[in-house]
């Protein structure tokens, strides 16, 4: 019987260190969802695959839209955003606009940055055209510790 006692002993405190390290990573996460509410930011296979599309178009380099990775796919209103990585690229966040139900590339955010440069991040996409909540959950995907 101690020997069940220790084993049970031995699972439970591994099982409070498990949810306690989980208490310390999830609300990170769950700040960079609220950044992003309202923004639809599902990353289906339909989606990448027409954003692969988009990116690849829109660049003046050729390589094949299977060649694009994603980081993340932003949507509100209008406006899109996808951060990416491509063979010919750094990595950086393309901004589209839908205009008469076709989505046209607007620019590039590219580049590392700190989270107290997320005001600025949010202006940047906000002059660009881009809506509020589309601009505060660009700058908190680049700048977050995920």
């Amino acid at each position: 019987m101690p020997e069940l006692n220790s084993l049970l002993h031995r699972h439970a405190k591994i099982i409070v260190i498990a949810v306690m390290g989980l208490g310390i990573a999830l609300p990170s996460a769950f700040a960079a969802n609220r950044a992003c509410d309202g923004v639809k930011v599902e990353m289906t296979k339909a989606r990448k695959e027409a954003y692969a599309r988009l990116v690849a178009s829109a660049m003046d380099n050729e390589f094949k839209p299977a060649q694009v990775g994603f980081f993340s796919i932003m949507e509100s209103g209008n406006w899109s955003a996808a951060y990416i990585s491509t063979p010919v690229s750094d990595d950086g966040v393309m901004f589209f606009q839908t205009i008469d139900g076709t989505k046209r590339f607007r620019d590039v955010w590219g580049g590392w940055a700190e989270p107290s440069e997320r005001p600025e991040l949010t202006a940047w996409a906000r002059k660009l055209g881009a809506p509020a909540d589309l601009a505060k959950c660009f700058a908190e995907t680049v700048t977050g510790d995920e």
